[in-house]
């Protein structure tokens, strides 16, 4: 019996399935959670998603509204994950991902668990762990699930539309280096499914906020800075510039890729003051230039070679100083 098989098993016989995933939701977090829940009404069964705190509002037209928040409803989430005989945890390799409130329920859990995901070094946490590092996003695993449990005949527009959304925002538009030919083979299947990727892209891009790009255009015009020595570009923003221009989750998402884009750049590294921390967002090109080091190592942090996240307790000139010193040293 392959893994995915045993997955199948293990929900065809609970009884309460849970759905989690990391803090801090994005496309691929949200997208891996609504596929793999439709699936199982599909065979039959019913799940619950329970997260840490809201999808950022570029995706509120997914319909989002089967997932519970942990930051909304405590008690309900509390109460689900403690009736729980089948817990997934989805697109995060360490309990700590999820939140310390929702972190203390699954460690507590004595139910099953199955990891799925696709980070480095994945705890041992699980019962079932499906950690595959060279794959480009969660929800193309939960394409494998459904797949390799025998069960593509249940792939439609419903499954298929939010998982094709985590596969397109994990590769930045397919275009970064996580992509494979397998994983342009999923997207044929989804797309014989119904998924009309068109309206998906479209969806994403035409999504705007007047406030978010004005957001953006300050953080161009008036905080990039370029270290022209490494080819490394900075964007740092206070909690008053995000609050001046009316900051709302996922508003500086693209931010560090947007930077990126520019002729010559190895590296590109977003931060923002938000909950008393710096937030930080590694960017990277070629296997040359690998970014999860440094977050590894002196931000609190780690991720994809090419794609990092981390974080700093130090004041926002104390965090610039700290890249300024280290930037050099990396590239």
């Amino acid at each position: 019996m392959n893994i995915y098989k045993q997955i199948e098993a293990a929900i065809q016989t609970a009884s309460h399935i849970v759905i989690t995933a990391h803090k801090s939701a994005d496309g691929d977090s949200v997208g891996s959670s609504l596929g793999l829940l439709h699936f199982i009404e599909k065979l039959g069964k019913k799940a619950v998603v329970c997260h840490p705190d809201k999808a950022p509002e570029f995706l509120n037209w997914l319909d989002t509204s089967p997932i519970l928040l942990m930051e909304e409803n405590a008690e309900k989430v509390t109460e689900e994950m403690q009736k729980a005989d089948l817990i997934f945890c989805l697109d995060y390799n360490a309990t700590n991902r999820i939140g310390p409130e929702m972190q203390a329920l699954l460690e507590e859990a004595t139910c099953q668990k199955i990891m799925i995901d696709h980070h480095l070094s994945p705890e041992d946490f699980a019962t079932i762990t499906v950690s595959e590092p060279a794959t480009c996003s969660t929800s193309q695993l939960i394409i494998e699930l459904i797949e390799q449990s025998g069960h593509i005949d249940l792939l439609d527009e419903k499954i298929g539309t939010p998982l094709y959304l985590g596969i397109l925002t994990d590769t930045g538009s397919f275009r970064f280096n996580s992509v494979k030919p397998r994983t342009h083979g999923v997207l044929a299947k989804l797309l014989a499914s119904g998924v009309q990727h068109h309206l998906v892209h479209e969806r994403l891009s035409e999504n705007n906020t007047e406030s978010r790009l004005r957001l953006q255009g300050y953080a161009m015009s008036e905080k990039l800075e370029i270290l022209y020595d490494s080819n490394v570009a900075i964007i740092s923003l206070s909690k008053e510039e995000l609050a001046k221009y009316n900051y709302k989750k996922g508003d500086t998402d693209n931010l560090a890729n947007l930077i990126l884009s520019i002729k010559g750049m190895k590296a590109a590294i977003v931060f923002t003051e938000r909950d008393g921390i710096m937030k930080m967002s590694f960017r990277s090109k070629g296997e040359e230039n690998p970014v999860n080091i440094l977050a590894k190592e002196h931000f609190n942090g780690g991720g994809h070679a090419n794609a990092s996240g981390g974080m700093s307790d130090l004041t926002v000139t104390e965090t610039l100083e700290k890249l300024k010193r280290l930037i050099p040293q990396y590239f």
